[in-house]
């Protein structure tokens, strides 16, 4: 049994990253149906830039530690738990939780991470994977030969995206906000590029697709290039509400979608892993062994000791990620 203290970035008061403290608190204990990890490290992603400040639509009570996802091994077993044990290989969603030396995860949250992926690429897999694979998949319902329009395709689960387009069979143009970040989505498969900072969006997706419009819309930015996308879709396109990176949450002209037949489609990841735990599992197997195929190279730009935390979010924050982010908590494994 795992007990004592441990050392955990701690949400004392909200407020920006910088303001995080590291802590020393208890190993807290699991409950029925939950796991206790030993942390090796932790994905960073939008989401932690939100709660932090009590603008996400989770909202834990004072004081928790911030971050979602996160990597390591079993430490400890709560009653009713089948198929973990000590010492398995695992990734876990949290909500929060995860900047810490352990976490607290629910068992059906929890997969065994492959052993031929190293623990800090499975820190990094499965929010940006899982949420792009379930976009792409059961929400957007992406065919092969399709083309797929993923707005800031350098970001972790946009270049997710871009990889994922690819494996499924869609023709992929990639938008970002610099040439830098668009060499890193063609190295990753796509197979056009707009630097939507400096190329109209509008335009250059009318001269990209001859005019037809594209089939699918990944956006998780939002703000003002939501408009613009938007009214560049085809004839029953599909727009994917990721997320709102961009700052600003849109609003679009609803004779839009009327005269392009089109469909707003809202993709609320973590709710599905809740509500469809069996589909997850699915999906997460299908990712792993992509992986293990070598046709899913997860990017992991910028690591973080979890006494710099609070900098990983402020990374994620300043929009300067490319792929992933992680806090590395505990040993390599």
């Amino acid at each position: 049994m795992a007990d004592g203290m441990m050392r955990a970035l701690v949400c004392e008061s909200y407020g920006p990253p910088e303001t995080l403290p590291l802590r020393e608190i208890a190993i807290p204990q699991p409950g029925p149906g939950e796991v206790l990890i030993k942390t090796q490290a932790a994905g960073v992603n939008f989401p932690e830039t939100l709660i932090i400040e009590n603008k996400y639509q989770i909202k834990p009570p004072l004081p928790f530690s911030p971050g979602g996802e996160l990597s390591g091994v079993i430490a400890e077993v709560g009653l009713g738990v089948d198929g973990f044990k000590l010492g398995d290989r695992v990734a876990a969603l949290t909500n929060w939780g995860a900047f810490a030396e352990y976490v607290i995860a629910r068992a059906e949250r929890t997969t065994h991470v492959p052993d031929g992926m190293p623990l800090d690429v499975a820190a990094a897999f499965t929010m940006a994977y899982g949420t792009s694979h379930h976009a792409l998949k059961q929400r957007a319902r992406l065919q092969p030969g399709e083309t797929l329009l993923v707005l800031g395709a350098a970001g972790g689960v946009g270049l997710a995206a871009v990889e994922l387009g690819k494996v499924m069979g869609a023709h992929v143009i990639a938008g970002a906000s610099s040439p830098e970040k668009l060499q890193i989505a063609a190295e990753y498969g796509a197979d056009a590029l707009i630097d939507y900072s400096a190329q109209d969006l509008k335009a250059t997706l009318k001269e990209l697709t001859g005019g037809k419009g594209v089939d699918v819309v990944y956006d998780p930015v939002g703000d003002r290039l939501a408009e613009p996308a938007f009214r560049s879709i085809g004839w029953e396109g599909r727009y994917l509400v990721v997320g709102f990176a961009g700052g600003q949450i849109p609003t679009l002209p609803l004779n839009l979608p009327l005269v392009k037949g089109a469909s707003i489609v809202g993709v609320f990841w973590g709710d599905f892993v809740a509500r469809s735990p069996a589909l997850h599992a699915e999906n997460m197997a299908e990712l792993y062994a992509w992986h293990a195929e070598g046709r899913l190279k997860p990017l992991i730009s910028a690591r973080f000791p979890l006494e710099r935390g609070g900098d990983a979010i402020r990374w994620i924050q300043d929009r300067k990620a490319k792929g992933k982010v992680l806090v590395e908590v505990g040993e390599a494994g």
